[in-house]
């Protein structure tokens, strides 16, 4: 998995930079990054701090790890179900 090059700590300082006035080109420039980064994270955290962000990510790795689990009981139901079948 791709490891995010910003922590959201720097995240949320260069938004809250923006929103104080400085202009996005030179907020961009300072750290390396592209505007359209900016734009993405700006449509996406607008209005969150760390821990909102934090948590969201907590929710997320959670809904994935349910997602997989339930295709595999899933895929073991339908196991069985094939199995109970071909015995009669």
């Amino acid at each position: 998995m791709k490891t995010a090059r910003f922590s959201d700590a720097q995240v949320i300082g260069i938004l809250k930079q923006a929103e104080g006035g400085t202009p996005v080109s030179e907020l961009c420039r300072e750290p390396g990054m592209s505007s359209a980064s900016f734009y993405k994270w700006r449509a996406k955290f607008c209005g969150m701090d760390a821990s909102l962000i934090a948590e969201i990510k907590d929710i997320a790795e959670q809904n994935r790890r349910l997602k997989r689990m339930y295709a595999e009981m899933s895929m073991q139901n339908d196991l069985l179900k094939e199995a109970l079948g071909k015995k009669r």
